[in-house]
């Protein structure tokens, strides 16, 4: 299936929701990805975009990135072949995505984010990024997903058993070093494998991408002490038993006998 231009998008200065759950137009804006600008920001996508393209498999082929007009995971799996469509809860999320559009390596539409506009196994993944730890109806999120997927489904999310434990105490000092933080929900490892078994879908691999803070590593914006940091507390287990936020692969278990 050839990628295609889907409800291009309306002028930024109309923005029509689809749905309640409207968390990506704030993660699709260059205001967010601000966050991730500079050697600080470029080196945290790449610890992300190694632990999506590694839970990659032959049956990943077609992808629908729910929620991702930041383009942090829809741009990298274009890059690597996938034919991949975005879903924004507003035309306005595809801002970021625009040259990718117009060049046909991207499609874009808009959408109830909580109420998926495909039919049942329309793609052989379904990702969400950004999007999960800020919606209301996360369950409902995760049904969705499960429903349009044929085979995998990959998600991030925030993890209680991390420096996370601490955000109601640390909140006012993330707000001062990144400026536009937004309060988030955490999730227990057990509670995400519980709703995702509801639908079907086993975990089949999960990696913690951080020991320390992202709020940390942006503040001390030296790139290199953040990487020798972290790679330390990989070599010693504590990413593996304290780290967040987790990619977590879940597949259909149908398919595993």
């Amino acid at each position: 299936m050839s990628n295609a231009v889907i409800d291009a998008p309306h002028s930024s200065q109309e923005i029509v929701r689809y749905g309640d759950e409207t968390a990506d137009i704030h993660s699709s804006s260059e205001e967010y990805a601000a966050r991730f600008g500079g050697p600080v920001g470029a080196w945290m996508l790449a610890v992300q975009e190694r632990a999506v393209i590694a839970a990659l498999d032959h049956d990943c082929t077609s992808v629908l990135d729910v929620g991702g007009g930041h383009g942090q995971i829809a741009i990298p799996l274009a890059r690597a072949d996938r034919d991949v469509t975005v879903l924004g809860s507003a035309h306005i999320c595809a801002e970021r995505l625009r040259d990718f559009i117009e060049s046909g390596a991207i499609s874009f539409r808009a959408g109830n984010l909580v109420e998926l506009p495909f039919p049942e196994r329309s793609f052989n993944l379904v990702v969400s990024f950004r999007l999960m730890s800020h919606c209301t109806a996360w369950r409902t999120l995760i049904a969705e997903m499960c429903r349009t997927s044929s085979h995998a489904v990959i998600v991030d999310y925030p993890v209680w058993l991390s420096s996370n434990f601490l955000s109601p105490l640390l909140f006012g000092i993330k707000r001062r070093i990144e400026g536009n933080t937004r309060t988030f929900r955490i999730f227990t490892t057990w509670q995400v494998r519980r709703e995702f078994k509801r639908h079907g879908f086993r975990l089949e691999s999960s990696t913690a991408q951080f020991f320390f803070p992202m709020g940390l590593h942006r503040a001390l914006g030296r790139p290199e002490l953040s990487r020798r940091l972290e790679r330390i507390a990989r070599a010693v287990g504590l990413t593996w038993l304290f780290g967040s936020p987790v990619v977590a692969k879940f597949v259909r278990e149908e398919q595993h006998g």
